[in-house]
């Protein structure tokens, strides 16, 4: 039972972080994105509501209707700015 334990402790750090990581960029994207366009109701939304990035989502590509193109820069420009 203690090797069980400790292989779910050591498997889900990993995951835990990675999750985070995915959540933190999708929702400071969508919350920019809502403040940028004056969406106080999606803004809230968003900000209160925790669903590991399905929401920020939904609301960047069918709301603001960004592209693929705009999220990969901003992601391409997080990236390059930390060099």
């Amino acid at each position: 039972m203690e090797q069980y334990n400790q292989f779910i402790t050591n498997t889900s750090l990993p995951l835990i972080i990675l999750v985070a990581i995915w959540t933190l960029f999708w929702k400071g994207y969508a919350l920019w994105t809502a403040s940028k366009n004056d969406h106080k109701k999606w803004f809230i939304a968003i900000l209160i509501f925790n669903t590991v990035g399905i929401l920020e989502i939904i609301y960047i590509f069918k709301f603001a209707k960004k592209s693929w193109a705009d999220v990969k820069e901003v992601m391409t420009m997080s990236i390059s700015s930390k060099k």
